[in-house]
């Protein structure tokens, strides 16, 4: 493998390709926003990208784009004298303009912002009021309405100074941690991945020079990084603005710890044809694979399925699947708990634990691999549906080889959450 050419294609992979719909969305909202809260005619004027798109670190696919508005100080003057939730009503009169503009897609008001969304994405709007230091006010309507501060200006500012002297790696290993947390089913923010690479590179900065030659062992020691890192801090501090940023309830090291040894594998087979599987169990379709390498492999099946072209990704909680084992005269045990399955085994996958909250639709993928699934036109990786209650899926080991099962949680036309099971049957 050309470490060199594949990261570079990989990066280019993950380049957001529909900035042309952003801008044309962007400028559309902007000026109906200035239209009725300014009385001026811009597309431009007070509307500002912020989030991963603002700092410069989405990905193709991205499915949320986070646009800040400014407010005329007046209208806080209006809104705080106002009796009840007045942010609820702020937030409530935002989204009855926008409506003027986009009349046939769901607009609606979602705590602290103003939701649009489209077939494919969403955008979220969030009204807010700029203050002396360059910071913003903005509306939170949950618990009773309150309001709240903000500070992104310095964040992007910050990862965009900071990327030049880190030689551009910043940003794109911003971008390829991104990746693996849509393939690998990660509960972690974007600011969070974005504080994390930048501290990794203040606190490392021997890995600011690296160039694609060396982003295998680039991205390994980031994930070795990422699992060392104290079980018992609850939040980082932001770029530029110094920001608490919490991980909450992320399952990012246990994800990290897995990825490293999968990524460990990967560099032990630098010149095996089959290091191209490897690191896409990290990463997932956009990681580069030859076709000319691909179709020779006896896992490659041309009728394979992929979750991100039925569904934009948006993995934004967790999901734990697991696997009962059963065969009669044999105590029942669960897959995670041993190393190696036998055949002949009856197999039910099950969601172990998931914090999606329902309603929602589960989907699943069985993959065979090897030369005998190869050889019985049996390596299936379909997106198919749970067929036993609910949210299950029951299955059966019949053959040897390095299979798996992957399931996927949609809720709302997204993609929220996934998880990945290893099923090794052993000829015993």
């Amino acid at each position: 493998m050309n470490v060199s050419q594949v990261f570079q294609d990989f990066v280019n992979n993950l380049t957001v390709t529909n900035e042309e719909s952003i801008e044309n969305r962007f400028s559309t909202i902007t000026k109906r926003l200035n239209t009725d809260f300014h009385n001026i005619d811009s597309n431009s004027e007070n509307g500002i990208y912020v989030g991963s798109y603002g700092r410069g670190t989405a990905i193709n696919g991205v499915s949320d784009l986070d646009l800040l508005f400014i407010l005329p100080d007046s209208a806080y003057t209006k809104y705080n004298n106002r009796e009840g939730n007045k942010q609820s009503q702020l937030l409530q009169d935002v989204k009855n303009s926008i409506l003027k503009t986009y009349s046939q897609s769901e607009v609606r008001g979602d705590g602290q912002v103003v939701v649009i969304e489209f077939g494919n994405d969403f955008i979220e709007v969030c009204p807010a009021f700029e203050e002396k230091d360059g910071s913003f006010t903005y509306a939170d309507s949950n618990n009773g309405g309150s309001w709240k501060k903000t500070d992104p200006i310095p964040e992007s500012q910050e990862i965009s100074n900071f990327d030049i002297d880190c030689n551009g790696n910043l940003i794109i290993l911003s971008k390829i941690i991104r990746a693996w947390k849509n393939k690998s089913g990660v509960k972690i923010g974007g600011l969070l991945i974005d504080t994390f690479v930048y501290n990794f590179f203040k606190e490392n900065p021997d890995y600011q020079d690296y160039t694609f030659e060396y982003y295998d062992l680039l991205i390994r020691d980031f994930f070795n990084y990422l699992k060392e890192l104290n079980d018992d801090r609850v939040y980082w501090y932001s770029p530029g603005s110094n920001q608490h940023v919490y991980k909450k309830k992320s399952n990012f090291k246990t994800k990290a710890k897995k990825a490293f040894f999968i990524v460990e594998e990967a560099i032990e087979k630098r010149e095996n044809s089959g290091v191209y599987e490897i690191w896409r169990k990290v990463f997932g379709k956009p990681f580069p694979y030859p076709k000319v390498v691909k179709e020779s492999s006896y896992n490659y099946n041309s009728q394979e399925e992929y979750i991100e072209d039925k569904y934009p990704l948006n993995i934004k909680y967790k999901l734990r699947i697991d696997c009962e084992i059963t065969q009669d005269g044999y105590r029942t045990g669960l897959l995670r708990t041993i190393k190696y399955l036998s055949k002949n085994k009856k197999l039910r996958f099950f969601i172990d634990n998931t914090d999606v909250p329902e309603p929602f639709e589960v989907l699943w993928k069985i993959k065979n691999e090897g030369e005998i699934a190869y050889r019985r036109n049996s390596l299936r990786g379909q997106i198919i549906n749970s067929n036993f209650s609910k949210n299950e899926r029951k299955e059966s080991s019949d053959f040897e080889g390095a299979h798996y099962a992957e399931c996927y949680i949609i809720k709302n036309g997204y993609c929220v959450a996934r998880d990945r099971i290893d099923v090794p049957i052993s000829n015993r």
